[in-house]
């Protein structure tokens, strides 16, 4: 699963293959938690334009009646994105881009549990999500997200048997196209060569608890 990442910086090779300028107040976080704002890079309704927007973490779906569903629904499983009521939608129309350093996991021994930072040394890590609109019966208007996960590679498994999915650079573009034939072609986990795992201290900014969930 992904319970917990950091985002210091919009990669500017991301920015510009799409032509999005990065918004003007982002803000580096180094310990971003579900139901926080996460900086995303959407296709705009209707414009079609790729643009960088603000959502909160855990999806909320359109015909949702209350909003705090989004709560456990911060994670999607890549297997059943594509069927499920809550991500389906999303997964045909509404899929972005989160830019982010690099994220945690947790080694459980016991009561002990140790954070681990995994990120890319040699490319941006920008992760695969869903996003949708959730508007309440007074007019007011909620964009959210979920991230995909998968198993997880090699490199992960000791700590959990779940990750994000990791887009290479190649399928940025074709993720965000609404068009795309078979993006679940690139569900797939990160080859865990070109990944780098190190223990960690807990970030910064955090009453650190353990994140629930299984996606």
């Amino acid at each position: 699963m992904c319970g917990r990442f950091a985002c210091s910086k919009i990669p500017k090779v991301l920015a510009e293959l799409l032509d999005a300028p990065p918004p003007p107040d982002f803000v580096p976080r180094l310990n971003i938690a579900p139901s926080l704002p996460v900086c995303a890079l959407i296709r705009d309704e209707p414009s079609g334009r790729a643009v960088f927007d603000w959502l909160r973490w855990g999806l909320v779906p359109g015909w949702a009646r209350d909003p705090q569903i989004g709560a456990r629904m911060f994670n999607a499983r890549a297997e059943t994105a594509a069927e499920k009521p809550a991500f389906r939608a999303a997964f045909r129309r509404r899929r972005c881009l989160i830019p982010a350093d690099g994220f945690y996991e947790w080694h459980k021994d016991g009561r002990l549990r140790t954070p681990y930072y995994i990120d890319l040394p040699d490319v941006p890590m920008v992760l695969a999500g869903l996003w949708e609109t959730w508007s309440d019966p007074q007019g007011g208007v909620l964009r959210s997200c979920a991230i995909l996960t998968v198993d997880a590679n090699e490199a992960i498994r000791p700590l959990h048997d779940r990750m994000p999915v990791i887009l290479p650079p190649a399928a940025w573009a074709a993720w965000m196209n609404p068009q795309a034939r078979d993006p679940a072609q690139y569900l797939r986990p990160y080859p865990s060569a070109g990944m780098r795992v190190e223990q960690a201290a807990p970030p910064e900014n955090s009453q650190f608890k353990l994140v629930g969930g299984n996606a």
